[in-house]
């Protein structure tokens, strides 16, 4: 099998995201199964250089991962032509001058989301880069999740017939730290730091909606801060600062209605930790990260309205299972496998930094809805 090695400057890959998701369970797999396959006889091989502010944190994971290159200097990296490709997954707000510098340098750009902290700075690292001819894109994970997959293909299939509404639960409870340790980084819950729940999640139903259900039209959003003060990671209280849940209401250009509840201070009776209901006039269904179930209008109970007895309907019964119809690979390696053959092969890659610009800018959309308290149109943008 002949190889085709491509350098990767994988910036950021000491956080939690980066060390799981992008390095460990998408670069490392792809490395141990042989490549990304292109033909019979040719593979891609990612040769990746992991870059981080922290060198003992380097040293560790280059013994957890296998991968021997690392550095704490970024510049003299992106000086070295071996390196095609740079991959950003450090917070928020050290991405857009990081990325910038790769621009400049004349690498290939691909990174997580959000991009930038606003959407002015999102469009202008997007127009950079397709200035300098350069191939870039962002993270879009949650399209690849088996539980979207299978709901795609309903969609696809005409199985809702006109789809009505959209319902996404996401959250879960995050602990204080006090008694139990927090299992998100402080930073989040700091405004001041690129933390917020809209800023987080936003940029994801973007895209969620955009790919599966149609163009956003105007938003009306209700973000807050429910808890005001929680401990970081060295048990210090601080001061919450950014909105840790928000409360926002979609209408699609086709007129659809998407509802999604996103919240750090909610407890779980669902499914799962996302959820999504999709309600058409032919039939429902209901996604999880890895499970859709559905339900045809021939099948549909005829609901009575009638408190003073025990519903005599157990409403999860009669919901299919969408068969698992195919093998379910990572969601973040899948994205990584076609980025990688869009930059060595030229395949079509759609998911470009505009629309990790259009989720930011969705993000700034909500917040301009909070502010104002009223529903705010979403401009196109080219």
């Amino acid at each position: 099998m002949k190889l085709k090695k491509v350098g990767i400057i994988m910036n950021g890959v000491t956080g939690r995201m980066g060390t799981n998701q992008h390095l460990m369970r998408s670069i490392v797999a792809i490395i141990k199964q042989g490549g990304v396959r292109i033909s019979d006889t040719e593979a891609i091989m990612p040769d990746p250089i992991m870059i981080g502010r922290n060198e003992v944190k380097l040293e560790e994971l280059a013994k957890l991962s296998g991968i021997s290159k690392y550095s704490t200097d970024l510049d003299a990296v992106l000086k070295d032509s071996a390196y095609t490709i740079y991959f950003d997954s450090q917070t928020t707000d050290r991405r857009v001058e990081a990325v910038k510098k790769a621009i400049k340098a004349g690498k290939h750009v691909y990174c997580e989301k959000p991009i930038a902290l606003n959407s002015k700075d999102a469009y202008e690292l997007y127009s950079l880069a397709k200035k300098a001819g350069l191939k870039n894109g962002v993270v879009q994970d949650k399209l690849w999740l088996p539980g979207l997959l299978k709901l795609k293909m309903l969609i696809d299939s005409g199985f809702f017939g006109k789809i009505l509404s959209v319902r996404g639960e996401f959250g879960y409870w995050v602990f204080e730290g006090d008694i139990i340790p927090a299992q998100r980084p402080s930073w989040n819950y700091r405004k001041e730091d690129g933390g917020s729940m809209i800023l987080d999640m936003f940029p994801h139903w973007r895209y969620v909606i955009d790919n599966l259900f149609g163009e956003i039209k105007s938003v009306s959003c209700l973000g807050t801060t429910h808890i005001p003060k929680r401990r970081d990671e060295k048990g210090k209280e601080y001061k919450c600062t950014a909105d840790d849940s928000a409360y926002a209401t979609f209408e699609l250009e086709n007129g659809t209605i998407a509802q999604f509840n996103s919240s750090w201070c909610v407890r779980v009776r669902r499914d799962d930790l996302f959820t999504m209901q999709v309600d058409g006039t032919k039939g429902s269904a209901v996604a999880g990260l890895r499970k859709c179930l559905f339900q045809a209008a021939a099948g549909t109970p005829k609901a009575v309205w009638n408190p003073d007895i025990d519903n005599p309907i157990n409403f999860y019964d009669g919901w299919t299972p969408v068969p698992d119809t195919a093998s379910y690979d990572n969601a973040f390696k899948i994205q990584w496998e076609l980025f990688l053959k869009h930059v060595v092969c030229g395949t079509p890659f759609r998911w470009t930094l505009l629309e990790g610009a259009k989720g930011v800018q969705l993000a700034e959309v909500a917040f301009k809805s909070c502010e104002k308290k009223a529903w705010v149109d979403v401009p196109e943008m080219k």
